[in-house]
């Protein structure tokens, strides 16, 4: 049977610590999130960062848009945001609206404060890398990995999924561990027996139980970044974790996985942001 996981328990030790550092600021720093309203998943994922900043001591806030807003509304509360002295970290939830231009909400960020990691400028230090401001979703689910002593180094490792907020980050982690990495997609031909030859196997794709037991090795590590609500209205993953239970060695359950550990991972790189004027700029 498979050893879950389980990103609560990996949590709590980081949060305990955190914690104490913000109990010892002057100041404690505050998330602002931007959500645009209509998707269930991510209504729930704010109300979690809104707990874990209670949790820590951080402040919170969250500007709901509607599901209709205008390209100018929503750039322009970023643009605010980000040069308002009392907000340190500003998270966009993702995904926006198809009618939204994403990257040009995200230009409109202060890359500073960006603890989601989405500003190119972070991506791009992370893809080369670097240290910085990693996106908080893959960050999270290599530290599950590091918490449960689970090897990296020298493994083979697919990730399914090439999104710019989780699928190609944790890649890039994932290499400068030292795994060898293969970036699988929609267009990946044989894409079933690509992710068979994984030692690690991270699921990125919002697909609802899509990887299945005939999918994957025996043996294998699975990393399961998929928050997808059910008809139910229960929440599944993007593995079809019941069924595969027996069959691989580690999994991250959907919910309690790494949702609770991409949370602490946005209160880390809030303390780690960094407000000084930047080099290039007056």
């Amino acid at each position: 049977m498979a050893q879950i996981l389980d990103g609560k328990t990996a949590a709590a030790v980081a949060k305990a610590a955190i914690t104490a550092r913000i109990a010892a600021m002057a100041v404690a720093p505050t998330v602002v999130v931007v959500q645009v309203a209509g998707d269930p998943a991510a209504d729930r994922y704010v109300k979690a960062i809104g707990r874990t900043c209670s949790d820590v001591g951080a402040g919170y806030a969250l500007h709901q848009l509607p599901a209709d807003v205008a390209q100018a509304t929503i750039e322009a509360l970023v643009r605010q945001l980000s040069g308002d002295a009392g907000v340190q970290g500003i998270i966009i939830q993702m995904p926006l609206p198809a009618h939204l231009d994403s990257a040009a909400v995200i230009a409109c960020l202060d890359q500073r404060k960006d603890i989601d990691g989405v500003h190119p400028v972070n991506a791009g230090v992370v893809a080369n890398g670097g240290s910085g401001l990693v996106p908080a979703t893959p960050a999270g689910g290599m530290a599950i990995l590091r918490h449960y002593g689970i090897e990296v180094r020298g493994k083979q490792a697919v990730v399914i999924g090439r999104s710019a907020v989780v699928g190609r980050p944790m890649a890039w982690l994932l290499l400068k561990a030292d795994a060898t990495v293969t970036i699988a997609h929609s267009r990946t031909a044989n894409l079933a027996d690509v992710v068979r030859e994984a030692d690690i196997v991270v699921a990125a794709i919002g697909k609802p139980r899509f990887v299945t037991r005939d999918m994957l090795k025996a043996g294998a590590v699975v990393v399961d970044f998929g928050i997808n609500v059910a008809a139910d209205g229960t929440l599944c993953g993007d593995v079809d974790t019941a069924n595969v239970l027996d069959h691989v060695s580690a999994i991250t359950p959907v919910p309690g996985g790494t949702g609770p550990m991409t949370n602490v991972m946005l209160i880390e790189n809030l303390l780690a942001v960094d407000l000084r004027p930047l080099p290039w700029k007056d």
